[in-house]
């Protein structure tokens, strides 16, 4: 199944969505790798063998027991992974693939949380026959979580990378640093960052045209516009550039507020 973005002139750019057979592997190796702990856990908990108190274990602290263990290995888990990894997981990682934003950007809490909790009812309640159907009738191949999501798994393994990074253009560096910058359609700011890798191969009619092109559809979300007489590529490295920084900024912002609330957790008292 290929699937692309599609842009001026008819060129379709890349979006490298990953094949069915892989996400399944991955999946796959995911619910092994999550039965098999909950299982250790079991075990390790005595709550599924004779002789280690299971008998003196009132049912009602055993339901509660496993069902605080099922929803943080069936939820719990899968969203602390993909958010801290940026979409990644065990079986994403030996198959070489990667959750991702519509848009190609990083998945977020919410994003990961949304695709956990329909993943109870598309994977785990239904033996993945629901997330089945939704994959192969998607053209990303996506499950009923990423359409909720807004999300996509994409290929990371055995591509080239970025071959042009981005660079800011000193004279948009004021300007990029003071601009609003709103959230860009699904697809858009992925297209934009393709074009910039391939525009060196590209004819040069081509490439300007494509360019302004995207340029043009990325202004109305940036304000104020761009100060006159900037080219559209430098434009396109500016707002990307600014857009990846703020990001990051943000990620690490979220990532040491995280870090403050679990040490104030640890100083809390046994009793609370």
């Amino acid at each position: 199944m290929h699937d692309g973005i599609l842009i001026g002139e008819g060129v379709v750019l890349d979006a490298r969505p990953a094949s069915f057979p892989t996400r399944a592997l991955g999946g796959l190796l995911d619910a092994a790798a999550t039965v098999a702990i909950m299982l250790a856990a079991i075990f390790a908990a005595g709550l599924g063998v004779d002789g280690l108190g299971i008998g003196a274990l009132d049912p009602q602290w055993l339901r509660v027991t496993l069902s605080v263990l099922g929803a943080a290995l069936f939820v719990g888990v899968p969203v602390l992974t993909e958010t801290l990894t940026r979409g990644r997981s065990l079986g994403k990682l030996a198959t070489g693939v990667r959750v991702v934003r519509d848009d190609g950007g990083p998945v977020r809490f919410r994003h990961a949380l949304i695709r956990a909790l329909l993943g109870l009812l598309e994977l785990w309640a239904t033996t993945g026959g629901v997330a089945l159907i939704a994959s192969l009738a998607n053209a990303k191949g996506k499950r009923l979580g990423d359409m909720v999501a807004g999300t996509y798994v994409i290929r990371v393994r055995g591509g080239k990378g970025w071959q042009v990074p981005l660079a800011m253009p000193p004279q948009l560096a004021t300007w990029a640093a003071l601009a609003d910058i709103r959230r860009l359609p699904d697809g858009l700011a992925l297209a934009a960052r393709q074009l910039i890798d391939r525009a060196p191969r590209l004819a040069p009619s081509s490439r300007a045209a494509l360019a302004n092109e995207l340029a043009g559809r990325i202004e109305p979300f940036v304000a104020p516009a761009p100060p006159p007489g900037t080219g559209a590529e430098d434009f396109l490295h500016a707002v990307l550039h600014e857009r990846r920084d703020r990001e990051l900024a943000r990620g690490l912002r979220e990532r040491d507020r995280a870090e403050e609330q679990a040490a104030a957790l640890r100083r809390l008292p046994y009793g609370m």
